[in-house]
């Protein structure tokens, strides 16, 4: 009875928590009257495609683009430098290693909508907002690399020492050792932590839309915002260019949350 009521509540809970997805789809298959039917309906009536619209009309394959070499230049950048330094908060024990680990952990606690004046006033200084996708990768950066950094620590954590040792006794560098014995063994960890990562940049706004001005390089975020007007507003076709932009992080979510577990789990239990 127990097991029971907990699998009913954790299936009421998860009920909520997906109701806003399931309401998005619904909408974007209701006509305009339908979306204003007073009770609502939970079924569309007359069913309305429009993705094919949504998709030309609103250049979602330029936003798209623009937003997937954002996320992979992020997510390059952090697994390259982030995972170095991963491995010296995992590997050695001192006063100025916790210092940096409570430094990295209070980048994380700051908010994209307090750091972006400081960054545009700094990038405008040093000309980068002349490249404008390129300052909002480096202020991406910036925000996500303390989350990866510190799901990184964790998986290169449990790795034993010892393997590492016998690496170098066998006549490999620590370089070596590092790159032969411990990313192989810490690959899962890297993999999925720079998979959240990615889709974390991938839905990335506040920089985006204080930094780029020409909207053939802006976002998907921020294409989003054509629907919403001063008079009027095209919810059915927003919620068309919603269901279009999540489906695909979606499906990618499903197909690797067995990897996505294990990897935030990897170093809680030794």
């Amino acid at each position: 009875m127990k097991r029971r009521l907990l699998l009913g509540f954790g299936l009421v809970i998860t009920g909520i928590y997906l109701f806003p997805l399931y309401w998005m789809y619904v909408s974007a298959l209701k006509s305009s009257r339908d979306l204003f039917t007073y009770p609502p309906r939970f079924l569309p009536h007359h069913l309305v495609w429009n993705v094919g619209r949504v998709f030309v009309q609103h250049e979602m394959a330029t936003y798209l683009t623009n937003s997937l070499l954002i996320a992979a230049g992020v997510t390059i950048i952090c697994v390259v430098l982030g995972t170095g330094c991963a491995r010296v908060l995992a590997r050695y024990r001192n006063r100025r290693v916790d210092v940096a680990l409570f430094a990295v952990l209070m980048m994380q606690v700051l908010p994209s909508s307090l750091m972006v004046t400081p960054l545009f006033v700094g990038f405008s200084e040093v000309g980068l907002l002349q490249s404008p996708r390129l300052a909002v990768i480096l202020a991406q950066v910036a925000k996500v690399m303390p989350f990866y950094i510190v799901l990184t620590r964790a998986s290169l954590g449990q790795i034993p020492q010892e393997l590492e040792h016998a690496a170098m006794v066998d006549g490999a560098s620590r370089i070596g050792a590092f790159f032969r014995i411990v990313l192989p063994l810490a690959r899962n960890g890297i993999l999925v932590t720079g998979i959240l990562v990615f889709l974390q940049s991938f839905g990335e706004y506040v920089y985006a839309r204080s930094m780029i001005s020409e909207d053939d390089l802006q976002t998907a975020t921020v294409g989003l915002s054509a629907f919403l007007g001063p008079n009027t507003s095209d919810w059915n076709g927003m919620m068309t260019y919603s269901a279009i932009y999540v489906t695909p992080i979606l499906l990618l979510f499903v197909l690797l949350q067995r990897r996505i577990v294990s990897g935030l789990t990897a170093g809680a239990l030794k």
